[in-house]
């Protein structure tokens, strides 16, 4: 629903401003190649629009959730519509529109935007036109599929309530009324054939307490939709519930182990960035390195040993941003930002500091999307602590990945563990379109969000300066 709404938004630009650009050069049009360049023009606007919709996260309903917010943020994103088209009429000066359809088109975009916007939010908020879901079991998996309903409304899921598993934890006091404990598992069908959802999800474990299996047949038959609720939860979150998760899903799944080919493309594609961008990027990196040198002592990068692809040890290279320390400890450390230089302040919040990394990746060590790698150190810890952790070294580390663009950076264990679920939604999904998704969000964030959350991370013995994952 997501992708089919924003391909309807772009659409409707596109035909929103082509349609008035034709309008004010109707007498031009004497040929084909007139309407050619006309539309080539007003594909400018549009394309200028539309990066500038996507960067300012209007097309994320899951952060612009109300007509309120939109209307807050457009302002904004018209503004930096403007500074990609004068960068584009730099580069394409032939293409370039003069005021009259310009304004005109804008006028027109935001016509078709606003009370496109204010109808998908009446709808958006409408529990009537929502699919009715009923979660069978009382885990607390179903607390987390309500959460991200609420959280992701566009996906037009609306939760009725609970029915008891007879195994799962009681149901703890529900913050509101709306999800109600509405039946004992022995009353499945009953309250069915009451309740007539349009999904049922079961978020009961391996064993199915007193839940009768053949009603929930029965309501498969009867054309409601099944689902378990480890996949809606994915579904909806985009990461996975791991500690909801059993081996046998795991080993019995097809989607882990998705390589071979998708491997060599990766890497090919990894390869050709990391070759050009050290070839683009090495007088800004003699700068950084002379800035870093000249800023505090100590050496221009820090390297740690990280795990690779199958528990490989390799040496991560990133431009030192901290005071060098003696301090031998493994455990998260809360004060390290008045160790930041200043240089390292800037080459933090401009992710410059990761440069050093495309030397990473053409040795091999990493690629350009993938979890980012863990220090040696962490691994036992990880390892006890998180389900599933060791699944994270079937592929190459990232500079970037899902897990970053998602959430950022951890601060402790139950972080890490927030990221794991992340990273191992990515390997599960593996695509090189996924990866290109991920590339694009990570440019979005490096261009308008350059404050990020520093990271205290895990320091191992005898480094340089403490690690940012």
């Amino acid at each position: 629903m997501h992708i089919a709404l924003t391909s309807l938004e772009v659409g409707l630009q596109a035909l929103a401003i082509c349609g008035t650009v034709l309008l004010w050069a109707r007498p031009q049009l004497l040929d084909w190649t007139g309407v050619a360049a006309n539309i080539g023009r007003a594909l400018i606007l549009s394309l200028s629009c539309t990066l500038s919709f996507y960067f300012t996260e209007l097309y994320d309903l899951r952060k612009v959730r109300s007509f309120e917010q939109f209307s807050a943020r457009l302002p904004k994103s018209l503004g930096v519509s403007l500074i990609l088209t004068v960068v584009f009429y730099m580069l394409l000066p032939e293409l370039r529109l003069t005021k009259g359809p310009f304004t005109s088109s804008l006028l027109v975009l935001v016509g078709v935007m606003v009370p496109l916007r204010g109808a998908l939010y009446a709808i958006m908020q409408a529990r009537a036109s929502r699919e009715q879901v009923l979660i069978v079991g009382t885990s607390p998996l179903g607390w987390k599929i309500v959460a991200e309903t609420e959280a992701a409304p566009h996906l037009g899921y609306s939760v009725m309530g609970f029915v008891d598993d007879g195994e799962s934890s009681p149901l703890e006091p529900s913050p509101h009324e709306l999800y109600p404990l509405l039946g004992p598992p022995e009353d499945l069908w009953k309250t069915i054939e009451e309740l007539r959802p349009d999904r049922v999800v079961v978020v009961v474990g391996e064993r199915p307490g007193r839940l009768s299996l053949p009603q929930l047949l029965k309501t498969k038959w009867s054309g409601i939709v099944v689902e378990e609720g480890t996949e809606i939860y994915e579904r909806l979150a985009k990461k996975l519930p791991i500690e909801s998760l059993t081996p046998s899903r795991i080993i019995a799944s097809r989607d882990f182990g998705k390589l071979g080919w998708l491997t060599a493309a990766q890497r090919a594609l990894s390869l050709t960035v990391a070759a050009l961008g050290l070839l683009l990027t090495w007088p800004l990196m003699a700068i950084i390195a002379l800035l870093i040198k000249l800023d505090s002592k100590g050496p221009v990068f820090f390297i740690q040993k990280r795990m690779g692809r199958r528990e490989r040890v390799f040496r991560l290279i990133k431009f030192r941003t901290m005071h060098p320390t003696s301090n031998e400890t493994t455990e998260w450390v809360r004060d390290n930002s008045n160790r930041i230089t200043r240089i390292g302040k800037w080459l933090r919040k401009s992710r410059l500091d990761e440069l050093p990394q495309f030397v990473n990746i053409l040795l091999g060590d990493m690629k350009l999307v993938g979890p980012r790698p863990h220090p040696v150190s962490n691994l036992e810890l990880f390892v006890e602590k998180i389900p599933y952790y060791s699944l994270r070294h079937m592929v190459r580390p990232g500079i970037t990945g899902w897990a970053q663009v998602r959430y950022g950076y951890a601060n402790n264990l139950d972080e890490e563990t927030e990221k794991t679920r992340y990273d191992l939604y990515y390997i599960k999904h593996l695509s090189l379109w996924f990866d290109l998704r991920i590339l694009f969000e990570t440019v979005r964030i490096v261009l308008f969000r350059p404050g990020s959350k520093e990271a205290f991370a895990l320091r191992a013995p005898n480094l340089a300066g403490a690690s940012r994952r």
